[in-house]
């Protein structure tokens, strides 16, 4: 709402696994994941869409309603804001020196954003709420990991910043430190010698690719932290990671 009122055009963009992990859980359909993606079947890419574009987003309204400011919420598949593929994905096995082919199911990625929708609500002074879930060319459904789609939205709407909220303070090296700049070869080696893991690949994945197509620097910060965003942008020495084509704040 203060970037808002700086006259900063936010976009929020969310995500929801715990929350659609423990409605899996109350139903009692069993999660797996693959590098940090879930696997999803038609069963759980309805509950994670039923999670992700109603409760949670319009709660994400709500807060930002009882802060003073104005939301809209909607998802990829509205005004044809994103544009998705089902994801093929590669799982290597170093062991035995192969590479499997996984199926995830109704898990895309966005292979085009429209961002008219997300202009005409940040022009009227509202800060679009965007649900990660998008549309096929055949109107096929699919849930897209919230990072990766929020740095597709970012690319498009050509943004300065990109900040990645997460619950931990950023990408850390093996002795747990903060490590404060990347730059992409540097997160090509850390991923080599096992540093970054997990659901963080994708973060900074998603990251990269942001920088490399053309936003000036994207930032992995700890969303827990109070006004961490405003550390970021208004302090020197920032509050994460910061990812950008020469590693230096």
């Amino acid at each position: 709402v203060l970037l808002k009122a700086v006259g900063i055009n936010p976009v929020v963009v969310h995500g929801g696994g715990p929350q659609i992990g423990a409605m899996l859980k109350r139903l009692g359909v069993e999660s797996q994941f693959v590098n940090g993606l879930r696997v999803t079947d038609a069963e759980t890419a309805k509950i994670a869409e039923m999670v992700l574009a109603g409760s949670i987003n319009k709660d994400i309204v709500g807060w930002i309603g009882q802060a003073g400011g104005r939301a809209v919420g909607i998802s990829g598949k509205d005004a044809g804001l994103v544009l998705a593929e089902k994801v093929g994905l590669r799982d290597p096995d170093p062991l035995q020196g192969i590479e499997r082919h996984v199926d995830l199911g109704f898990v895309g990625e966005p292979i085009a954003v429209d961002r008219r929708i997300l202009d005409t609500l940040s022009h009227a002074g509202i800060i679009p709420v965007v649900a990660p879930v998008g549309v096929g060319a055949d109107g096929t459904t699919y849930n897209i990991n919230a990072d990766t789609m929020a740095g597709a939205i970012a690319a498009a709407m050509g943004a300065s910043r990109f900040f990645l909220l997460t619950d931990v303070a950023g990408v850390l090296d093996k002795q747990g430190e903060l490590l404060t700049s990347l730059d992409p070869v540097a997160v090509e080696q850390l991923r080599a010698d096992g540093t970054i893991t997990g659901g963080m690949i994708p973060k900074i994945e998603t990251c990269v690719a942001a920088v490399q197509s053309g936003v000036d620097a994207a930032v992995i910060l700890d969303g827990r932290i109070p006004h961490a965003m405003l550390l970021e942008i208004f302090t020197r020495q920032g509050a994460g990671t910061l990812v950008s084509a020469k590693a230096a704040r």
